[in-house]
């Protein structure tokens, strides 16, 4: 994983931390001034976004460390960690949103005032825009704290939206509608809690090593098995730490050849691995004897002939 891709990643934290500090107090000041329950809910979700971009930007930069005499797996449960604690912070947010939601379902004041709708159209376009880009380098470095702050901005951007047509409705229907923004401002908790499940589902799958996908894990098995001299696969067992992979490979070749021929097998086929575009850290290469046993579980599918 290069420093410039990681550096990247940081950079756009940063931006969204930055942009999010100024919406923040933006929506707030606007919800007080304009009367608006979803403005200010809106407000408070942004608040919880400045504590989720300085996680994501700790979790990157810690989980982009090399390995060292205490961590010899490298860093990468930081990232994951950044996205469990990311995830967690919308659920509060959402918290938040749905008691100042219910305060005013159960007071209404008067309607918004108009210029709310052209500050939430500007953040609308402004936070789309970030959950692009976020989502984007988040894909290239496969970082689930950067997922998490994706989302974050695609949260924003929909709460926003969702607030937009409570503050319509408020606007223009009249006293019948005067708590449509208190309603816009409860479905937006809808949303926050969808968000914040997605991101702690797919943190916690890390922690937990589940099993990388399919297609990630058929590839590793193509790249072992094309090495002269690999006659199958036993077992492969790979695990995503932060942004990177850490693969546990049991190599299947002629029993006969010498110890020194093995061990240099091992090696090429771990210089392959690590030499791939997937991003594996490490790779533990055992060397198994071939036998009826292992080539009946390779043809099973147990194990893999290439």
């Amino acid at each position: 994983m290069s420093h410039e891709r990681i550096e990247q990643g940081l950079r756009i934290t940063l931006l969204g931390l930055v942009g999010n500090i100024l919406l923040a107090a933006g929506k707030i000041t606007a919800g007080l001034v304009g009367h608006s329950a979803a403005l200010l809910a809106d407000g408070v979700e942004s608040t919880a976004d400045v504590f989720g971009s300085l996680v994501t930007a700790t979790g990157l930069w810690i989980g982009a460390r090399p390995p060292d005499e205490n961590h010899p797996w490298g860093h990468g449960k930081a990232d994951s960690l950044a996205g469990l604690v990311g995830g967690l912070g919308l659920l509060l947010a959402a918290a938040g949103v749905a008691w100042n939601s219910l305060r005013e379902l159960l007071d209404p004041g008067e309607p918004p005032a108009a210029f709310t709708l052209v500050v939430l159209a500007v953040i609308i376009l402004l936070k789309e825009a970030l959950y692009r880009r976020a989502m984007q380098i988040a894909r290239e470095l496969e970082s689930t704290a950067l997922v998490s702050e994706a989302w974050h901005h695609r949260s924003d951007a929909l709460t926003s939206g969702v607030a937009f047509g409570g503050i319509l409705l408020a606007r223009l229907g009249g006293p019948g509608w005067a708590t449509a923004d208190a309603w816009a401002a409860f479905f937006a908790c809808a949303v926050i809690v969808f968000n914040a499940q997605r991101m702690l589902r797919a943190a916690l799958s890390e922690i937990m090593d589940e099993r990388i996908p399919q297609h990630n894990l058929q590839q590793l098995r193509e790249i072992a098995g094309q090495v002269e001299g690999v006659e199958a696969l036993d077992k492969v067992r790979v695990r995503k730490s932060g942004m990177h992979l850490l693969v546990d490979i049991h190599i299947v070749v002629d029993g006969t050849i010498s110890v020194a021929r093995g061990h240099d097998l091992a090696h090429r086929v771990k210089d392959r691995l690590l030499q791939s575009e997937l991003p594996v850290l490490d790779a533990l290469v055992h060397v198994e004897p071939l036998d009826e046993e292992r080539l009946r579980r390779a043809r099973n599918g147990e194990g893999r002939m290439p």
